[in-house]
């Protein structure tokens, strides 16, 4: 009777009614990620009566989460993100069998735990992690709901290789090294995760219930700047490398060597041009003459910076147009958020003939985490 009452509304509508809410309350989810979209979608597949929804998550709540996070709140700061979102789920619904996988999806459990469900919700935000979704999905003949997130722009579909295409279809490479930036290094709108994440979870349930057309070979464009959602049709690639007619890629491999975190040229460049937060700080202490350069971009700039750098973007460097005003007599030091992108420019320079220029390891971040913490993070 509880049942009937909590899901009502559900119940009178004619294409879900008593067999569609069977079906989700047998239905078993799992949720790649609790973050930005994982945090919707977690939500409301539980207010829809999903029997079972599985968590793979491996981070901690930061507070630089909450923007757009929402399962998480202040009190969870430092909480595992799995364990967070899991007892939100239990106050959405306690019917709902919450599984945790406080884990970091790999190529050595995730046979193990995709085989456990029905469906696949992916939330990732890296490369590396959304071509392993795909690709165990595949192998394991498994659908799963895709999403992205960008700044303003969001995109979503289902990936079903055995009634449409794969992600691999769609993007058989990944883009270079430092060309598509992270949310982390370019942003998000908090409240595009809502849309993009309902947007999943629509598809799950459609896929769960049998009802509707599901997003199988296309591609939902979302521009939340002009309001506007666009369908773009995906069609199967019969020279796939995974799923076409003639797959050379029959089981996992190494993704993170597959999209690199940096590319070859950066991380050729970075060995042995690479200094460390503490030694930056000796440099200054030691009144070392040399020429700090942040590649970050000027909003990044004007949240946090280390005292006495001069913003170049990376983009500039790349593309020669700073190099002219970068001094000859003083040694380059570069620095980002992170250390990735500044390894890129680092490349950039040396091949400029800045032989003697090197790049701190860890970017601002670690310059507040070692040297000055009184600085704000993001």
């Amino acid at each position: 009777m509880d049942e009937v009452r909590r899901y009502s509304r559900h119940l009178i509508i004619p294409d879900v009614a008593m067999d569609g809410q069977k079906r989700l309350k047998n239905a078993r989810v799992l949720c790649v990620g609790a973050g930005g979209l994982g945090s919707p979608a977690l939500m409301y597949l539980a207010a829809a009566g999903v029997g079972t929804l599985g968590i793979v998550e491996f981070d901690t709540v930061d507070e630089s989460n909450l923007q757009r996070q929402i399962i998480h709140g202040q009190s969870d700061i430092g909480r595992p993100k799995a364990e967070s979102a899991a007892a939100t789920i239990r106050e959405i619904n306690p019917l709902v069998n919450v599984v945790i996988h406080n884990t970091a999806l790999d190529n050595d459990n995730v046979f193990e735990i995709f085989g456990q469900y029905d469906l696949i919700v992916d939330g990732t935000d890296n490369f590396a992690t959304r071509y392993l979704v795909n690709d165990a999905a595949v192998l394991l003949g498994k659908p799963y709901v895709w999403g992205s997130i960008y700044r303003f722009d969001g995109q979503a579909s289902v990936f079903w290789a055995e009634h449409g295409p794969c992600y691999r279809c769609l993007y058989p490479e990944p883009p270079p090294p430092g060309m598509v930036p992270s949310c982390a290094e370019g942003g998000v709108l908090g409240v595009l995760c809502a849309s993009i994440g309902s947007i999943q979870v629509t598809e799950a349930i459609k896929l769960l219930t049998g009802v509707g057309e599901p997003l199988v070979g296309r591609l939902m464009v979302y521009d939340a700047l002009e309001m506007t959602y666009r369908s773009v049709k995906v069609r199967k690639d019969p020279d796939c490398a995974l799923c076409g007619e003639n797959p050379t890629i029959t089981g996992l491999i190494d993704y993170d060597d597959f999209c690199g975190a940096v590319s070859a040229e950066a991380q050729e460049a970075a060995d042995g041009a690479t200094i460390t937060a503490a030694e930056l700080k000796e440099m200054f202490d030691a009144g070392k003459e040399f020429y700090l350069v942040d590649v970050r971009e000027q909003a990044e700039y004007e949240i946090v910076r280390i005292p006495g750098s001069v913003l170049i973007p990376k983009g500039e460097i790349l593309n020669g147009s700073a190099l002219a005003t970068l001094p000859q007599d003083r040694q380059i030091v570069l620095h980002c958020k992170s250390g990735v992108r500044s390894a890129e420019a680092l490349a950039a320079l040396k091949a400029a003939g800045f032989k003697d220029s090197v790049h701190v390891q860890g970017g601002v971040l670690a310059w507040v985490n070692t040297v000055d913490p009184s600085l704000p993070t993001y």
